[in-house]
């Protein structure tokens, strides 16, 4: 076994099955985990089906260093779901090279595994100065860690004081409900106390937009529709609108985040556990239970144990520092040197700042109307390479043309000629995105998997991966040295990833008793 070979590993509670260039062994042991940090110490790089099946049982002991998921690799190269672990008997599991699966065994893994690296290899390095590993390469190594990562996630949980959340809920939406009768009492409570401010509105479902949208016209307020941003305006002027805004925000805590949620998915040892997922759609991890979305008003509760803290790190305007780097725009580039890349940016599109960042967002995301549109005139000729890059991703959305991710993920486009459901202007838009939002997500995982080897042999843990945000819960005397790590973890991977782009990405780092004092 020799350093950074692919080794393929099975595990059961009595038996460590390995296949390595030498042939496939098994080892009998009452200790499969002692076995098993016994031959990490080689350094190998595991070979396994599916993290969530052969990690997920021994996540509370084992902490591989490095590994190649085999589902998470053929995500990546074909943009399918596989996820083996699911079924750990189908025999339907196709790759995109290959024959169902019918033979799961370690010696099998291997070879699939090594098929995946010639592929990988064989796809063209997007970099402007390649390096000796391929970028595609890795990033499946990358990947491959994430899979681990949301395994560990899962298992870890995320930190929560329940006597905090309580009392952030309880003046929000109402005390603990004792039966369903107290809780349907609780909630027209909620709804009366708005509906009460607009004439003839005492049957109003609240819930129903058409209806809102009727109850507004009777205080004179004749909208298109409801939406958040068509009554924030309001907000100031009319107490009626005020209380509906607020009754919102209350409905959301009480029907994702109340205290339904609180009992459900934060457990006896104060941990909020989610199914975490690797990469959905353009690559992006995601996460159930609401930790993907938890309010900002719910994060005070999101507290360090004792001695400890969470230390909290966020990606400095990735997105447009990704595009620069993805479509080699040298201008785009420049700006992205400095710390805020919007004021330079702002100066080439001769604008304030505010005005250049919705420029920069409305050019990734095709918006193309309002500010938005007289700025990305400008975009055009500021950046130009830039804009190209994003309306050739667009056309390949709109005609059904597969496309790659910086970091090598397909992005079956396909499909668009085949859904009828979405316009293929839709598929635009969202190739236009993908093509940034995936390589982001290429990158943060990357560095995520960096931090995450980094903290090996301490005590500190990842315990939230938010799109661009990083969460560690560590020891308070070690948070200095955590918040070194990240900062240099970012750096070595903008190192290989970005390599001669010559783009700068920066990351606020934080530290505090709480996610919110961590910001």
């Amino acid at each position: 076994m020799q350093p950074g070979e692919l080794v393929a590993v099975g595990i059961t509670d009595d038996q460590v099955s390995i296949a390595d260039a030498g042939g496939t062994t098994a080892h009998r042991t009452d200790d499969p985990v002692e076995l098993l940090r016994r031959f990490d110490e080689a350094g190998p790089r595991w070979v396994w089906w599916s993290a969530r099946e052969t990690v997920a049982p021994w996540a509370n002991a084992w902490r591989p260093r490095a590994c190649w998921d085999l589902a998470a690799v053929a995500r990546l190269l074909d943009g399918g779901h596989h996820d083996f672990a699911a079924a750990p008997n189908a025999t339907d599991d196709m790759l995109d090279f290959g024959a169902p699966v019918v033979d799961r065994g370690p010696a099998r893994a291997r070879e699939i595994a090594l098929e995946q690296l010639e592929n990988l290899r064989a796809l063209p390095d997007p970099r402007a100065q390649p390096g000796a590993v391929p970028l595609a390469v890795l990033t499946a190594y990358a990947e491959s860690a994430a899979a681990v990562l949301a395994v560990e996630l899962e298992h870890t949980g995320l930190p929560v004081d329940t006597t905090a959340m309580a009392a952030i809920l309880r003046p929000v939406i109402g005390e603990r409900p004792v039966d369903d009768a107290h809780a349907a009492a609780t909630r027209r409570h909620r709804d009366d106390a708005v509906r009460r401010l607009f004439p003839h509105s005492d049957d109003v479902d609240l819930r129903n937009p058409a209806q809102v949208r009727e109850m507004l016209a009777r205080i004179g307020l004749d909208l298109p529709d409801t939406r958040s941003w068509r009554l924030q305006p309001h907000v100031d002027t009319s107490p009626a609108v005020r209380a509906l805004v607020a009754w919102r925000k209350a409905e959301r805590l009480a029907t994702t985040y109340g205290w339904n949620w609180l009992d459900r998915d934060v457990g006896a040892d104060g941990r909020l556990r989610g199914i975490w997922h690797a990469a959905e759609g353009a690559g992006r991890m995601t996460a159930s239970a609401g930790l993907h979305n938890l309010p900002a008003e719910l994060r005070p509760a999101v507290r360090a144990d004792p001695g400890w803290v969470l230390v909290r790190a966020d990606l400095g305007q990735v997105e447009p520092r990704v595009l620069a780097t993805v479509s080699g725009d040298e201008a785009l580039a420049d700006a992205a040197r400095q710390d805020d890349m919007y004021a330079p940016v702002a100066a080439a599109l001769r604008c304030d700042r505010p005005t250049a960042k919705v420029a920069v967002l409305a050019a990734m995301y095709g918006q193309t109307s309002g500010t938005a549109g007289n700025a990305l005139r400008d975009m055009d000729r500021a950046y130009p390479t830039a804009m190209a890059y994003l309306r050739a991703a667009e056309e390949a959305g709109r005609t059904g043309r597969d496309l790659r991710t910086y970091g090598g993920r397909l992005l079956p486009l396909h499909r668009a000629l085949e859904d009828s459901r979405y316009p293929p202007m839709s598929w635009g838009r969202f190739a236009r995105n993908a093509v940034v939002q995936g390589a982001a997500a290429e990158l943060f995982k990357a560095w995520a998997a960096t931090v995450r080897a980094g903290l090996a042999g301490t005590e500190g843990e990842i315990v939230l991966c938010l799109h661009d945000e990083l969460l560690v819960h560590a020891p308070a005397e070690t948070a200095d040295a955590v918040a070194d790590l990240m900062r240099t973890a970012l750096a070595q991977t903008a190192h290989w990833w970005a390599s001669g782009s010559g783009v700068r990405f920066v990351a606020d780092i934080a530290i505090g008793a709480s996610w919110a004092d961590a910001h």
